[in-house]
């Protein structure tokens, strides 16, 4: 990779949102906004091969989608129309620092585009997709449906922007409670997306996992009286205190039994630690609070052996009872079958098995897998992993489940079953 290919990747990671941002105030049109950025992205490959590096590239950046974009509306003949749009100052002109109640640029915008008017799931597909530079699979994976059905989703909720004159603008500080919970589920989606990805050779996005714990944090800053802000970010503190030891030297994963629990980030343990205590202190906890003390109660488990998880299955109840989602529902099965052992936990997923939203959720099979493999049923077991395997696209997910797999087949064949055609 070439300095000027390394420079444009890195600039596609940290200045996405803040060109996207400032190209949107000019077209005041998502779709042509996010074409413009595009461009501007690609011309930078030729005139940074060409001219070097500039100094600052999210403005050279910036300028040109900028540009890319008055061309655009010169040439649909719609420059008079937009002329009052097209002299609006430079940001730098602008009064932003004493009247914007959020200080952060990319939370900024994220807060815009979770507009009330749009439906809620449309709300956090677009910010994902828009803002965060998560792909369309990508976010059809986290949502449970297909990438056509989350493309129709996502470009129907450009459509109502423009339709419905939304405006591109700050959200005043009174605005920001009724949109507190669809940010926060924004970053939480973003850092699941990253914290196990749905794709690629490695099994950790350290850019989005990164991107999401630094937006928790300045959320935190913004709002620290906020419980289920408190709860978000210790949340994603204490599940990425683990990101070290979740793969070994070679890239193969290590479930949370095998890891070496010593190289855990423990000042990261302790003070999410505080922080769900100030989420659960004070009424009723919320999920994100609930989630955080499910987490906590891992990381300071002495062993995998003394994980209490009589206590994990209670807060699942609870969690249940606040956000019943089927991924929920599974997470209880496993901690359900660590305390009543694996056949209650093939039986807690037999109603999951029947419900539509995670027929292509590959954690389904794969725990309905390690149950049936506790229980000695090989065969089964086998015939489990398989599926879930057909449904992973992760190398090292599909390495880890290939290994089970053989096991599974290889124990099924010692016991007298048929041997394995293929």
């Amino acid at each position: 990779m070439s300095l000027a290919e390394a420079a444009v990747a890195d600039a596609h990671r940290r200045e996405w949102t803040f060109v996207l941002a400032a190209t949107a105030r000019v077209t005041r049109d998502f779709d042509l906004a996010e074409e413009c950025v595009q461009d501007a992205y690609l011309s930078a490959l030729d005139a940074w091969e060409r001219d070097g590096v500039p100094k600052s590239t999210g403005a050279w950046l910036t300028t040109a989608a900028r540009r890319r974009a008055l061309d655009v509306l010169r040439r649909d003949q719609t420059l008079k129309k937009k002329l009052p749009l097209l002299i609006e100052p430079e940001e730098s002109e602008m009064d932003i620092p004493t009247e914007y109640a959020v200080p952060d640029d990319r939370l900024r915008l994220i807060f815009t585009c979770c507009h009330p008017a749009l439906a809620r799931e449309a709300q956090i597909a677009l910010t994902l997709r828009l803002v965060c530079g998560v792909t369309t699979d990508e976010i059809a994976k986290a949502f449970l449906v297909t990438d056509s059905t989350m493309a129709a989703r996502v470009t129907r909720a450009k459509k109502k922007i423009t339709a419905a004159g939304i405006p591109y603008r700050v959200p005043s500080a009174s605005e920001l409670p009724d949109r507190l919970d669809a940010v926060l589920t924004v970053v939480h989606l973003l850092y699941t997306t990253g914290h196990t990805a749905p794709t690629g050779d490695r099994l950790v996005r350290n850019d989005l996992v990164e991107r999401a714990l630094e937006l928790a944090r300045v959320l935190h800053t913004l709002m620290p009286d906020e419980r289920e802000v408190r709860g978000l970010l210790a949340l994603l503190m204490v599940t990425d205190a683990r990101r070290a030891t979740r793969t070994d030297a070679d890239g193969r994963l290590l479930l949370l039994e095998e890891q070496d629990r010593s190289l855990w980030d423990r000042e990261a343990i302790a003070a999410s630690h505080d922080l769900v205590v100030g989420a659960l202190r004070g009424g009723n906890a919320g999920r994100f609070g609930l989630q955080a003390a499910i987490a906590a109660l891992h990381a300071e488990a002495p062993s995998f052996a003394e994980t209490d998880w009589s206590q994990i299955v209670t807060l699942y109840d609870a969690l249940l009872k606040i956000w019943p989602s089927p991924v929920v529902a599974l997470n209880r099965a496993v901690a359900v079958s660590m305390v009543d052992g694996p056949a209650d936990g093939l039986a807690a997923i037999a109603e999951l098995e029947a419900d539509s939203r995670l027929a292509g959720y590959r954690y389904l099979p794969a725990a309905k897998a390690d149950f049936l493999r506790r229980l000695g049923r090989h065969a089964e077991a086998a015939d489990a992993y398989q599926a879930a395997l057909d449904l992973t696209e992760n190398e090292a997910e599909r390495v880890f489940l290939t290994g089970r797999l053989t096991a599974s087949r290889t124990a099924r064949t010692r016991e007298g079953g048929p041997a394995e055609k293929s």
